[in-house]
């Protein structure tokens, strides 16, 4: 049985002030919470009975039972799925980077929760574990965001900073990549397996301050190259394409 002082709880942490004075946020369904379970431990499991009967119950330290319909009185799903959890902020403090070595993403300003938490799927898939996300990005404990990831939360670090500084403060021979309308065919460019992938805001692109900073313009081209085409790729598109030409190649 879930309170009413339990039910405006989980529904205040879809607001990202309460989430932050929490430290915690919502995840749900089977993949997300049981991929989460394997790096923190949760504050709250609520379930059906289902779950849980299927579950570690010792890796939950407050649970609840729950029906199906009073699930999806307190979740952020159209379709609830058996379960959800609270968890506390996830604690990437000591993730450490070596660009000499490693492919990094970087988001200048992208503002969709759906198209972040894609990004973080598409990460995971190619090995890129670490994400560095400018302060007007998208919040990575957004539910849409969360859900989004499909379990990539736990398995991908994210960091937020002001994107000129943290560029500023690498190394001055990293390779900093990022895609433009007037860059070079990235099929036709020889692609590092260690570096900064810039992706741009959804409608504005990667913005004058950080483009100014990047050393490696790209561009995905059309085919056939010339015709009359969509104005642009969606970002979590042009990101998995990027990231999929940068593994191919690191492959040969």
């Amino acid at each position: 049985m879930i309170s009413k002082n339990l039910a405006k709880y989980i529904h205040s942490l879809e607001l990202k002030k309460n989430r932050y004075n929490e430290k915690a946020f919502v995840a749900e369904g089977p993949k997300v919470v049981g991929d989460l379970l394997h790096i923190c431990k949760p504050k709250r499991i609520i379930a059906t009975e289902e779950w849980f009967a299927t579950n570690n119950r010792a890796a939950c330290p407050e649970e609840i039972v729950v029906s199906d319909s009073e699930l999806k009185k307190i979740s952020f799903l159209q379709n609830p799925q058996k379960v959800l959890g609270i968890f506390p902020f996830i604690d990437n403090s000591n993730a450490t980077t070596d660009f000499s070595r490693q492919l990094c993403l970087a988001l200048d300003g992208v503002q969709d929760p759906g198209n972040l938490g894609t990004i973080i799927r598409i990460a995971d898939w190619f090995g890129i574990t670490n994400i560095f996300c400018s302060n007007d990005t998208a919040d990575i404990y957004n539910p849409k965001v969360v859900q989004a990831t499909m379990g990539s939360i736990a398995r991908v670090n994210v960091v937020y900073t002001d994107m000129c500084t943290f560029i500023d403060s690498i190394p001055d021979n990293t390779p900093v990549y990022g895609t433009f309308l007037d860059g070079k065919n990235i099929y036709k460019q020889p692609l590092t397996r260690n570096g900064i992938i810039v992706m741009g805001n959804e409608g504005k692109g990667i913005s004058d301050k950080v483009a100014a900073k990047i050393n490696r313009r790209l561009f995905i081209p059309n085919y056939p190259e010339g015709r009359p085409t969509a104005e642009s790729l969606n970002v979590a598109i042009a990101t998995a394409i990027t990231c999929a030409e940068f593994q191919r190649q690191a492959s040969l």
